[in-house]
């Protein structure tokens, strides 16, 4: 097939790498890319935002299929201009991917599907906030309502901080302030055609900054998969999978197509294992990011049939995924002072040493070319690259995974050194 792919993070090339680990050889395009995607696909200079370029581009070049990674895209209503042409395209509509791009509407929605969460109070004024605080009490929880690429979101029993959260989104509509859960958190992906869910593994993200889960929420530091840790709670891995498919996602993708908004595309459901049951956190219309880094090494079903299916309504003549008995983690690499305030423009080196090692992919997330032929390449985000590693078991992929990572150079880089550490004891 001829796929195009929009975005420029990890989980693009984490994506491609799946395309590419397939039988088939794909012709593979991105837009717009970073290095490390570059060795995997054509860059092509598209705005990811406008879908009349994306769709024109589509078109000239009789691509088969769009696969859209980001939320921005997806909420700009990109899929929309693709759909509204013929050209099969994985990624909800405008409409649809509202179910990220409004924690009020997510709330909403759940609660027509009869979806267990946690209690939820729309704010629109400090004095709002404060009565919120008043009536959930501590933790705080504060999410600001829109797109916040992960950063939007504080839990903190400090109410004086919780307050400053809440200041600096209000300017941009409401916050919501919600009831603090209390349990181990999983994320749990549904490929959808709108009708039909087809689940992916478990896997669980680290979204504090540093050891230790301290530090502010970022858009994750690490993640691993599977999580064999459920059996204790679920009795397997499976029956956890069913009974979310049944309470959580099913009841969703059903109440969105009653409503005229079929969700065609990626449900990220952000679950918490809560002493009362499954409860859903949130959810995201889109692969999660680094989830999808250590899902994807797993999975053995080709990813192109999966997602093509889901965009052509015909997920029903799909099979279960399968995936590898393997295990994968993934550490991530941040620039100096993220994710409050990320250094960029320095150079990385040690990347060809890492990725020489067994077991181990490395996932570009913010990377460019070097300014010259042969040199080092240089990290122009927060969150730089993934060391991903799989391996039999947690504490050998653990190993390869710090092995490669104590490789790579990066001045005043940062990572944390505890991803999956618990599980491999």
């Amino acid at each position: 097939m001829k796929i195009l792919v929009l975005g420029s993070g990890a989980r693009e090339h984490a994506i491609i790498l799946a395309l590419r680990a397939e039988d088939t050889q794909h012709e593979i395009f991105a837009a717009p890319g970073n290095a490390g995607i570059a060795q995997d696909a054509t860059l092509v200079a598209l705005d990811q935002l406008d879908g009349g370029a994306v769709t024109t581009f589509a078109n000239e070049n009789g691509i088969d299929l769009v696969m859209i990674g980001p939320e921005a895209p997806l909420v700009a209503g990109v899929a929309d201009a693709l759909r509204e042409r013929g050209i099969p395209v994985f990624g909800p509509g405008k409409a649809a991917a509202q179910l990220e791009g409004s924690k009020a509407y997510a709330k909403r929605i759940m609660d027509a599907a009869g979806v267990p969460t946690g209690r939820a109070v729309r704010a629109a004024s400090i004095a709002d906030v404060e009565a919120a605080f008043d009536d959930l009490g501590s933790p705080y929880v504060v999410k600001a309502d829109g797109l916040a690429a992960g950063k939007g979101v504080i839990v903190t029993d400090d109410r004086a901080a919780a307050l400053a959260h809440a200041e600096q989104y209000l300017p941009a509509g409401p916050v919501l302030v919600e009831e603090f859960l209390s349990g181990p958190e999983v994320s749990l992906f549904f490929l959808s055609d709108g009708d039909t869910v087809r689940p992916l593994s478990p896997a669980q993200d680290f979204k504090r900054a540093y050891d230790g889960d301290a530090g502010p929420n970022t858009g994750g530091m690490g993640a691993y998969s599977p999580l064999p840790w459920l059996a204790d709670q679920f009795g397997s891995e499976q029956e956890f999978v069913a009974e979310v498919t049944e309470t959580v996602a099913l009841p969703v993708i059903r109440q969105m197509d009653a409503e005229g908004t079929p969700f065609i595309g990626l449900l990220y459901a952000g679950l918490i294992l809560t002493p009362a049951g499954i409860k859903v956190i949130e959810f995201n219309a889109r692969f999660g990011d680094p989830e999808t880094q250590v899902v994807l090494p797993r999975l053995r079903t080709p990813l192109s049939e999966l997602l093509l299916a889901a965009a052509s309504g015909n997920l029903e003549d799909q099979p279960q995924p399968d995936f590898s008995d393997d295990v994968a983690i993934t550490v991530v690499l941040a620039s100096e002072g993220y994710p409050e305030a990320p250094q960029t423009g320095r150079q990385i080196a040690g990347l060809a040493a890492a990725a020489a090692i067994d077991g181990v992919r490395l996932v570009h997330a913010a990377t460019a070319g070097p300014d010259a032929p042969g040199g080092d390449l240089v990290a122009t985000g927060g969150r730089v690259l993934n060391v991903v590693a799989t391996g039999t078991d947690f504490a050998s992929a653990r190993a390869r995974a710090y092995e490669a990572m104590g490789l790579i150079d990066l001045d005043g880089g940062h990572f944390r050194t505890d991803i999956a550490a618990r599980v491999a004891e």
